[in-house]
């Protein structure tokens, strides 16, 4: 068993940096960690994704309760995931298969072992699979009767599908049952999730005290919001996945408006709170520059998740390419296999590349549609893709922007500079 560590600066440190809530209260849970009871804390993950900065904001919280002496339990909600956590969605979400919650969930580990230390103390991996699919009809009337239908009702989210006549599907409307009922199978003493799944936290506690005569602490981490109450996110297009290349993430970080630096600090750093508290008031001063922050910001992040070389590489290569519009000495490079006019006669134009994409002159390739090539190269998921991003006037060829979707690349010996937005980049050869 790990020592409990009671310090109590370091307490109140964990309790107050990056909390919005404690249920019942915050003195109530800073009571039990002063008296040096090692407490069972879990964190729960729905597969529905990738993980994010989002998801790395509460492992932040739950490592500094590992790092102070606690039992730590991450649960994969591979039976969850499959009805959808209908948190802040106006519409139903689709229901995920086995196996796409299955991959989706590939690789987490390794991810979440970035942040919480697997070495330091063992940290325990569940799934509520494992228990869930074996309740049976009489176990779910029992579970269904310790809430009320008006409880379940409150949700901010199923008032707003009532008021615009949207419809609400039975198995989204007892999720956080199911989410309770993980509490009570793994009776732990305390869940640590973000503000926006306060709802079904309570449910468990709810569930608890019913089930177990027992009190179940909630903790509600800070979300990743600007001061207007806009969240980082996948519809504003600057959400971060922890899988991201450094130089992507740190990217992506300089992307975010300067009302999320604070914050960002705050939450998805390890930096000192009274460092994260001086540059705060530094910027609302206007004594420094948010850009210089915001690079720090970007900095301090990409090294927690890729290390410490990484995040200076990655700076370098922001620096270069952005602030000095420099092409990066080290790009990757894509070469589109050789045709001719006679391969295409003949019906043996490579299966890659369809015929309308390639265009000759005389006998020789000459030119290929750039959607393609942007598909292909990895520039751009998709055709579709590629087109949105041609018709946004993202995409650079030899530094000219293209806003003609059926533009066709021409075929040079020494390759095509292709960039999207300020930080991809590809050389491309044709032939």
């Amino acid at each position: 068993m790990a020592k409990v560590i009671t310090d109590k600066e370091k307490i109140r440190e964990v309790l107050n940096r990056g909390v919005e809530n404690i249920y019942p209260s915050r003195e109530a849970l800073e009571n039990v960690l002063l008296s040096g009871k090692q407490i069972r804390i879990y964190m729960g993950i729905d597969p529905t994704g990738k993980l994010h900065i989002g998801h790395g904001v509460v492992l932040k919280k739950l490592r500094e309760f590992q790092d102070l002496g606690h039992e730590i339990i991450v649960l994969i909600g591979d039976f969850t995931a499959r009805i959808g956590d209908p948190t802040d969605k106006l519409a139903t979400r689709k229901k995920l298969t086995k196996e796409q919650v299955t991959r989706n969930a590939a690789g987490y580990k390794k991810l979440i072992g970035k942040i919480l230390d697997f070495k330091k103390s063992k940290v325990r991996f569940l799934h509520n699979e494992e228990w869930t699919n074996r309740l049976k009809p009489v176990d779910m009337l029992e579970l269904s009767s310790y809430f009320t239908v008006s409880r379940l009702l409150e949700r901010d989210m199923f008032q707003k599908r009532i008021k615009e006549g949207k419809e609400i599907y039975l198995h989204e409307f007892i999720y956080p049952l199911f989410q309770a009922y993980d509490c009570v199978t793994m009776d732990v003493d305390m869940e640590i999730g973000g503000n926006d799944q306060t709802f079904n936290m309570l449910a468990g506690r709810t569930l608890m005290r019913k089930m177990k005569n027992k009190e179940k602490f909630v903790l509600t981490a800070k979300l990743l919001v600007d001061p207007t109450g806009k969240k980082m996110g996948k519809t504003e297009g600057n959400m971060v996945n922890l899988d991201e290349k450094p130089n992507d993430m740190y990217g992506q970080i300089m992307s975010w408006p300067d009302g999320l630096i604070g914050i960002g600090f705050e939450i998805c750093t390890n930096l000192p709170f009274v460092e994260v508290k001086r540059m705060q008031a530094e910027l609302d001063r206007g004594k420094i520059n948010p850009r210089d922050l915001k690079m720090k910001l970007a900095y301090e992040i990409v090294k927690i998740y890729h290390g410490e070389k990484k995040a200076e590489e990655a700076q370098e290569y922001f620096i270069k390419t952005i602030q000095k519009k420099e092409i990066p000495e080290k790009i990757k490079e894509y070469e589109v296999e050789e045709c001719s006019m006679k391969t295409v006669q003949s019906k043996e134009l490579p299966k890659s590349i369809p015929k309308e994409m390639v265009k000759f002159s005389g006998d020789k390739m000459e030119s290929v549609k750039l959607v393609w090539i942007l598909a292909n190269s990895g520039l751009a998921n998709s055709r579709s893709e590629a087109r949105r991003l041609i018709k946004q006037n993202a995409i650079k060829v030899d530094g000219q922007v293209i806003n003609d979707i059926n533009y066709f690349m021409p075929a040079k010996r020494e390759g095509v500079i292709i960039q999207r937005g300020k930080r991809q980049f590809a050389r491309v050869k044709l032939g």
